[in-house]
């Protein structure tokens, strides 16, 4: 379950959320193409991430951050849970897990906790959406990546998330990590410390399942 901390970088992630959601749509289309203008997605992709507490009913601090929209846990699948939340009266669902492991270089820099997301948003016609939220502010114009499978993906990276800089590979890669054991995201803060983060991907696919069929139209 989710500690304090969290749910207030949790908090903080989500409002964010609900000042940029009109950027959606337009995102979409230019990340289908090439890398996306430097404020459009982060409107679009973080609207995908609306986390909750591991919980049956999400805590007060979660429902206040979705807009009093109270995000609920449908399914708990090894390390990833599955849920469900209907901000501003449209529905998406998510996949969240935390990292098996995290390293720094230099070893042992503080940072806030971090997520993988796999989202799926009916109203906007997006599925299977990955982001990442990686607990700290990223070095502007630093190359982050994640890597799945043997293959290697290029990230977008914009405040302290992370999107897929090519649309078009997406679906191949949530495919691969379908079947793997981990996935493994690098990045560089700020302030240049070199980060890797390994997520387990025991259970994602019966979360995606899962998640699929929650947020059938």
């Amino acid at each position: 379950m989710m500690g304090e901390p969290d749910l207030i970088m949790v908090r903080q992630f989500l409002t964010s959320l609900a000042v940029s959601a009109f950027f959606c749509a337009a995102t979409s289309l230019a990340q289908a193409q090439t890398a996306p203008p430097a404020a459009a997605p982060k409107a679009a992709k973080k609207d995908a991430a609306k986390p909750a507490a591991a919980a049956p009913a999400a805590p007060p601090a979660a429902t206040a951050a979705a807009g009093g929209a109270e995000p609920t846990l449908i399914g708990q699948f090894g390390t990833w849970g599955a849920y469900s939340a209907t901000p501003n009266g449209k529905k998406v669902c998510f996949a969240l897990a935390k990292p098996s492991s995290s390293k720094t270089n230099p070893p042992n820099r503080p940072r806030d906790p971090a997520y993988a997301f796999v989202s799926t948003r009916p109203a906007e016609k997006v599925t299977n959406e990955v982001s990442i939220m990686i607990g700290y502010a990223l070095k502007p114009g630093s190359e982050s990546s994640l890597e799945v499978a043997g293959a290697s993906y290029a990230m977008y990276t914009q405040g302290d998330g992370l999107w897929i800089k090519n649309a078009a590979e997406e679906e191949r890669m949530v495919d691969a990590m379908r079947k793997a054991a981990d996935v493994t995201v690098k990045g560089i803060s700020a302030k240049g410390t070199e980060t890797v983060d390994t997520f387990s991907l025991k259970g994602l696919a019966q979360a995606l399942d899962r998640i699929a069929q929650d947020c059938r139209r």
